[in-house]
């Protein structure tokens, strides 16, 4: 999870020098280096499960970060815009392991609240990271180059092999061993695609990630080169933002045990929706352009509330599927990213100079996630 998060967030603060040094004409464009990214990493989900539900965890996550390596060297040796867009795509592909896997060894080992429990702790870890990612990246921009940026990633992902190697046993139990077949996969994917409850909340957990993707894609032009031209501060912002969801899935992972997935995840999805529209409120009542202060804090309010939703959603989904968790979590995965990545981009790509699009956006796609919960729960909500 670490991976994806340090991946995108690492390289905002480079967008300037990036587009500099391959005259990207429209600053829009760089928006691709996140979007392409997903792009890469979605489908290629699809591969990891089945292989791991054949292989084991272990070895196959292992192969994803040596793919995840290659996409980082042609990143560094990229002499075009284009041959950078597609090395990310390779990154994209080789981080897509540790998102599956981490899900799969997560649904191997745990069940119910305490899965999401778990859940929370490891997505913790994936909304912590971006409090320090765009840091980590201005300091590598000071060595002189944005290719020290992907240097760091390289770091990260040597730490990685080194620790799953040395700590990591398998978590797959030899009883739910799948064959490597296009009839086995299959038999998994109907099972996935026939529960109503993993479609849904699947469903619902792609929205929300549209939210995410959407404000990932446009904080370097709202914050640091765009609206609030913050410049060296652009880390900051971003980190105040990142901070409030890691402290809501710290007090998720704890609560959840007491009042269930359900519960938070619905009542944290109706208070996202309600900001949003606050957000947009407010957006409009000063021109698109609120002072700072407000726009922050009402922003980390949102992603404050959407901690609550995203790791149970996750959790709901991957409960039913426990035979084929592998498979499972690669599918929705997959599915989850593409659908996220899409929205993303065009609430990311709508930037107009204003907050508008972002606060439109997370109303939007929250309220369209209320509808999906309902659908899901056949019209029974918070546990009534």
């Amino acid at each position: 999870m670490a991976v994806t998060a340090i991946s995108i967030d690492n390289l905002l603060p480079a967008f300037p020098a990036i587009e500099t040094r391959f005259a990207v004409a429209d600053p829009n464009r760089l928006q691709l280096l996140v979007y392409v990214y997903m792009l890469g990493f979605g489908p290629a989900q699809i591969i990891y499960g089945p292989l791991s539900d054949a292989l084991g965890r272990r070895p196959v996550l292992l192969a994803s970060l040596g793919v995840y390596v290659a996409g980082c060297v042609l990143a560094m040796l990229a002499p075009s815009f284009g041959w950078l867009l597609a090395a990310r795509v390779i990154q994209g592909m080789g981080a897509a392991g540790g998102r599956v896997l981490s899900t799969a060894i997560v649904r191997d080992r745990f069940a119910g609240r305490e899965m999401a429990s778990v859940m929370s702790l490891i997505m913790m870890v994936f909304l912590i990271i971006p409090m320090v990612a765009p840091a980590i990246g201005g300091a590598m921009l000071a060595f002189g180059s944005w290719v020290y940026v992907f240097v760091s990633m390289l770091i990260l992902a040597f730490i990685l092999t080194v620790w799953f190697s040395w700590r990591m046993p398998e978590t797959l139990h030899p009883e739910y061993r799948r064959p490597l077949s296009l009839k086995a996969t299959a038999s998994a994917v109907r099972l996935t695609l026939s529960t109503r409850v993993a479609v849904g909340y699947a469903t619902a957990l792609g929205l929300l990630t549209g939210c995410i993707m959407g404000y990932v894609g446009s904080a370097q032009q709202v914050f640091d080169t765009g609206l609030y031209r913050l410049g060296p501060l652009f880390p900051l912002a971003f980190g105040v933002v990142a901070g409030a969801m890691g402290a809501a899935t710290l007090i998720n992972s704890r609560a959840v045990r007491r009042f269930g997935m359900r519960r938070l995840s619905q009542a944290g999805t109706l208070a996202f929706t309600l900001v949003g529209v606050l957000q947009v409120v407010i957006g409009l009542a000063f021109g698109g352009h609120p002072p700072l202060a407000l726009f922050l804090g009402v922003l980390a309010m949102n992603q404050f509330l959407i901690s609550f939703a995203m790791p149970n959603f996750n959790a709901l989904a991957l409960e039913p599927l426990g035979s084929v968790a592998g498979t499972a979590s690669s599918f929705l995965g997959c599915y989850t990213t593409i659908l996220g990545a899409g929205c993303g981009f065009l609430i990311g790509h709508a930037f107009d100079g204003t907050v508008l699009p972002i606060g439109i956006g997370y109303a939007v796609l929250g309220g369209l996630t209320l509808l999906v919960v309902v659908w899901t729960e056949r019209g029974r909500m918070f546990g009534l």
